[in-house]
């Protein structure tokens, strides 16, 4: 799949700005600040509905505009979908799909599907739990989009029952016996959703281990060094749950109920719901050690680009898993289910020899898009079309 053309209305600095896009390499070439990076993070909101700069949407609307545009025609299997997100401030997103009815944005979900690279990936390595959550989680919705509703369902959950908690802790410092029988039905559930969610999670971890592990041999000369794993509360010891094999989400659905009434004092106490996929965690090792802490920083930079790469390879379905784990996958593979492949100023941060393997890796990508501040930093592998961002301008070389 590609994108063909891109629009922005009021996205970021743009009030205005069409672009034709090509197969293969694109280069937005320009100096920092000018607006590369909007490019290309509006093409990465139509493949997730999120942002790899921000945590919400407000910023995406232009200083002094109500509402922002973005339209996109993507092509796959010859076939072009013309996707419009209207995003606005303090309501519900809409999504227009081929000129059709405006409807909910996540029915987008699914039709372009990008592996953004950026600076910011080193915070997987580096950063908190939230980052690596919502990686997993973003690429979860990218392979099975139905899941951003349960998803999102989660985390409404989540919210209302914290704050039910933080009413019955006021109930027991005024010295009153709180009323559990509300706090019941929240529990089973959340119990039933993130029981979904850890399944899906579990999955992909299982199905991200041998490419991350390959990939990070790829670009890094380290044979076998990269390991992910994932650790939930929910297992009763506090470990690392058995990631070789699928889990019924029944028995999950069990083990976190579980886990909810055995810390019920301590969420009451607190406030906070405690247990979930909401705090959980993506484990990254590197030789039997955490990544975080022990890895140097090219170590760091190597195994965040393998997340990627395999993330990558698991969305183009070469890294298809066995028959459990088949509901993640595309029945429509092929070489036009790869997807877009996005480099944000990634080569600026790189070492030579680094930039050199991934940009072989990537270079046969169907379509890949490259933001760098001069030209001289976009790898030989990459050149192509060409486009020159100025202020608010973007302009084919």
């Amino acid at each position: 799949m590609y994108v063909s053309h891109l629009s922005l209305l009021d996205f970021r600095s743009y009030e205005a700005v069409d672009v034709e896009l090509e197969p293969g390499p694109n280069a937005f070439v320009g100096r920092n600040g000018r607006g590369k990076t909007n490019l290309v993070e509006a093409i990465g909101y139509v493949a997730t509905l999120g942002s790899h700069r921000v945590a919400n949407d407000t910023p995406l609307i232009r200083a002094g505009a109500q509402r922002a545009v973005v339209r996109t025609r993507v092509v796959r299997s010859e076939r072009a979908s013309t996707v419009e997100l209207e995003i606005t401030a303090g309501k519900a997103n809409r999504a227009r799909i081929n000129r059709g009815q405006l409807g909910r944005a996540r029915d987008v979900l699914g039709i372009l599907r990008t592996v953004l690279f950026a600076p910011e990936d080193l915070a997987l390595v580096k950063g908190d739990p939230d980052g690596r959550r919502r990686f997993l989680d973003q690429l979860v919705v990218q392979l099975l989009p139905r899941a951003a509703g349960v998803l999102s369902d989660y985390e409404r959950v989540v919210r209302q029952r914290s704050a039910l908690l933080k009413s019955l802790r006021g109930h027991r410092a005024a010295g009153r016996e709180p009323d559990l029988s509300a706090l019941e039905v929240w529990d089973a559930r959340a119990a039933q959703l993130g029981a979904q969610v850890l399944a899906w999670r579990t999955a992909l971890v299982r199905a991200l281990q041998p490419a991350v592990a390959a990939a990070y041999e790829q670009v890094s000369d380290a044979d076998g060094q990269a390991h992910v794993g994932y650790r939930s509360r929910v297992v009763p010891d506090g470990g690392t749950p058995d990631v070789s094999g699928p889990a019924p989400v029944e028995d999950l659905e069990k083990a976190m109920l579980a886990a909810i009434q055995e810390q019920r004092p301590a969420e009451i106490e607190r406030g906070q719901s405690l247990v979930g996929p909401h705090r959980d965690d993506l484990t990254l090792d590197l030789g039997g050690l955490p990544a975080k802490g022990y890895a140097s920083h090219g170590e760091s930079w190597s195994f965040a680009l393998a997340l990627r790469l395999a993330s990558f390879r698991l969305l183009g379905g070469a890294a298809e898993p066995a028959a459990p784990d088949a509901v993640f996958w595309d029945p429509d593979h092929g070489s036009d289910a790869d997807p877009v492949l996005i480099l944000d100023d990634v080569f600026a941060e790189l070492d030579v020899r680094r930039r050199e393997r991934l940009a072989e890796l990537v270079a046969q990508a169907r379509q890949v898009l490259v933001t760098a501040a001069v030209p001289q930093d976009v790898p030989a592998q990459l050149l192509g079309a060409r486009f020159e961002v100025g202020e608010g301008t973007v302009r084919r070389a």
